[in-house]
């Protein structure tokens, strides 16, 4: 199970370094073609970019503090590492917003001539292909090795694409007679979408962090009250943890005749049914009272 695990966060980790790859070379690009054409929506999609590589770092560094064995000052592990990883993401994208929303404003009062050209709309039009790969990439990897990290970051990287499809609509709007003030406009579309990204990863950490509810009760109880006969009751079901990681505990009825080896191992066979219909929980806890 240890070597198991050990290669899972192996995998992760040569995942976060392929998409830490594409991400710098989308963003610069993007900020290259920002800065040639004057475009500010289009450099602040290359910094949205570039702040999707920093994560790649930020995930690469939590992954391998998470992936550290339990110890004696952390006996539930050092899972949650992760999520404080995800909260200094969060906290990025909305600095990040504040940045673009006042750049916006200056700009509204400070018009600039947008160059816009065939190549940069081209160059753009790439880099949105490449958006899709990584987004694509990286929730598919996510739901494989149930890494709650990769599937958070590839939900960030997805706002990505409807950004560049903004900043790509305004180029070609431009192109085609309409002002210059469009871009203003669509910079504020592009920090809505990324401070959406940050909501949504405060809202996944705030469920972690608070010990929200995993897994449905009922499918819990189905499980044990349909496979072991000896169970009269499942009641105070509860779970918690994160998309790759869950501890579930319960209380169960049973006959009072049975013996204590027989309770023992009951335990167990219901702790291996659980695990083997969910191989994300990774501790069971089942308190045993007699049926009456």
């Amino acid at each position: 199970m240890a070597e198991e695990k050990e290669n899972k966060y192996h995998m992760i980790k040569r995942v976060l370094i392929i998409i830490l790859i594409a991400n710098f070379a989308v963003s610069a690009a993007k900020i290259i073609i920002g800065y040639l054409t004057k475009s500010l929506s289009l450099s602040a999609d290359g910094f949205h970019s570039f702040s999707d590589g920093a994560s790649n770092i930020i995930g690469l560094i939590s992954i391998t503090l998470a992936s550290k064995p339990i110890d004696e000052e952390h006996p539930y592990g050092h899972k949650k590492i992760e999520t404080m990883a995800s909260l200094i993401i969060g906290g990025m994208l909305v600095f990040l917003t504040y940045n673009i929303v006042v750049q916006s404003i200056q700009k509204f009062f400070n018009q600039t001539e947008i160059i816009v050209s065939l190549e940069s709309i081209m160059i753009l039009l790439s880099t949105l292909f490449i958006n899709i790969f990584v987004a694509y990439y990286e929730n598919k990897q996510g739901k494989k090795y149930n890494s709650s990290f990769l599937i958070a970051d590839s939900i960030h990287t997805k706002s990505d694409i409807f950004v560049s499809i903004g900043v790509l609509t305004t180029l070609v709007c431009i192109k085609l007679g309409l002002p210059s003030t469009i871009d203003v406009f669509v910079s504020i579309v592009v920090a809505g979408f990324i401070l959406y990204a940050a909501y949504e990863i405060f809202k996944d950490a705030y469920n972690v962090l608070i010990d929200s509810r995993i897994l449905d009760e009922k499918n819990i109880k189905d499980v044990v009250m349909k496979t072991f006969n000896n169970v009269k009751d499942v009641h105070k079901i509860r779970s918690r943890g994160g998309k790759d990681y869950i501890f579930v505990d319960m209380h169960i009825k049973v006959n009072p005749n049975l013996k204590v080896t027989e309770v023992h191992s009951l335990v167990h066979d219901i702790d291996k049914a659980i695990k083997k219909k969910d191989n994300r929980v990774v501790e069971t806890i089942i308190h045993v009272e007699p049926f009456k």
